[in-house]
């Protein structure tokens, strides 16, 4: 792993955003850790996460994009802090665009706030996680019909490993539905690497037991 990789998820600890014990995911899997970004709340937060999406990106993807896209709801503050600090931290001046839920026939009309597309841009779509991957289908339908920009790829902060409803997970049906390279800041093995017998401010967050019991839920959801 990279330090940056390692730095995001002791972020993801000390934010709240990850945590471990019982929970029930809405598919109704009992799963022993869970990753809730409603956590993100306090400006120093989103700006020290918007650099991590950024240097994943430039390493992902490299500095030839031009838009960040952020589904509503949650992809909006993420496309936006990400590109703060992909021009404050990286000189990468680059655009953004979201959607509204509901088309606005006054005003300022449409469905796209921000950027609107011509067809020549080189697109990011930046989400929290995927879990069926319904929302980034959903973009990519709308996008179509809105410019029909040049879509690079998709990032998110953690892939769960997990299978969806078939063999794959949902990152792995978007690679072969779409050819889409989709990346992600860390995954859960990362996770599990760095905090497996790792204290961090004298806590330990995955012990022997927390380990064994993430390997079985992965064994049997992973992927």
């Amino acid at each position: 792993m990279q330090q940056y990789q390692t730095n995001f998820i002791e972020f993801l600890v000390r934010s709240e955003v990850l945590t471990f014990g019982d929970f029930v995911t809405k598919s109704g899997r009992q799963t022993p850790y869970f990753i809730n970004t409603g956590k993100y709340r306090m400006g120093n937060q989103l700006a020290q996460l918007g650099c991590f999406y950024a240097e994943a990106i430039l390493r992902c993807f490299g500095p030839d994009i031009d838009n960040l896209y952020g589904p509503a709801y949650k992809g909006i503050p993420l496309a936006v802090t990400t590109a703060i600090a992909l021009g404050s931290e990286h000189k990468l001046d680059v655009s953004v665009t979201y959607n509204r839920k509901e088309i606005k026939d006054h005003g300022e009309k449409g469905v796209l706030i921000g950027q609107q597309y011509n067809g020549s841009e080189q697109v990011i779509i930046i989400e929290d996680v995927i879990t069926a991957g319904t929302s980034v289908r959903e973009t990519l339908e709308l996008l179509k019909k809105q410019g029909n920009p040049q879509i690079k790829g998709v990032i998110v902060s953690v892939d769960r490993m997990e299978r969806g409803q078939g063999k794959l997970s949902a990152i792995q049906e978007m690679k072969e539905q779409f050819s889409l390279p989709v990346y992600s800041i860390v995954t859960v093995r990362d996770i599990i690497a760095h905090l497996y017998n790792h204290p961090l401010d004298g806590r330990m967050y995955i012990d022997d037991d927390m380990k064994s019991r993430i390997e079985r839920y992965l064994t049997q959801y992973g992927i």
